[in-house]
């Protein structure tokens, strides 16, 4: 069997930024996308939660209100490159909680809609649940951003402007 060598260090350290960067466009894109849905209906968002049937009343009202703001800081922070270890280190620990709250509804037999852009909740009669492609989706999300913790470096961020800085003053 043929080995495809892996590109030179010199190649490897011009393409990593850009795909670091490419990252943390699509997960911040998808954080704003998905706290923009449910923000303007946050009851919604807690039906959604409550759904789940994994915290109790009050958890589920503070979750269901506080997750749409959680995701739209997340989104800006990632699209602007501000903070990005810490913001995709927070995003994993949220697509892990994601994809475990999906994959025990889907072993509980519940139907729902997992809420994730916007209203959620149990579905109605003859709708059949996207378990699968939702874990997918999430678990594809969990990989990009444990990407960017082990590699927050990119093109056109702040973080980077930061750095830049402090190089240059002694």
């Amino acid at each position: 069997m043929l080995r495809t060598p892996a590109p030179p260090p010199a190649v490897r350290a011009r393409i990593q930024p850009w795909l670091g960067t490419a990252a943390r466009l699509v997960l911040g894109g998808v954080w704003l996308v998905a706290g923009a849905a449910k923000i303007t209906d946050l009851d919604a968002s807690v039906r959604a939660v409550r759904a789940y049937r994994l915290l109790p009343e009050t958890a589920a009202q503070i979750v269901g209100a506080g997750l749409p703001v959680v995701e739209i800081l997340l989104g800006v922070l990632l699209v602007a490159g501000a903070g990005v270890r810490a913001a995709a280190a927070v995003s994993a620990v949220l697509m892990l909680a994601f994809v475990i709250g999906i994959a025990t509804a889907w072993a509980r037999g519940l139907r729902i809609d997992c809420g994730c852009f916007g209203s959620g909740g149990e579905l109605p009669a003859g709708q059949d649940p996207t378990y699968g492609l939702e874990l997918a989706r999430d678990a594809a999300l969990t990989v990009l951003a444990l990407a960017l913790v082990r590699w927050p470096t990119g093109r056109l961020a702040i973080d980077g402007l930061l750095d830049a800085r402090r190089k240059e003053t002694p």
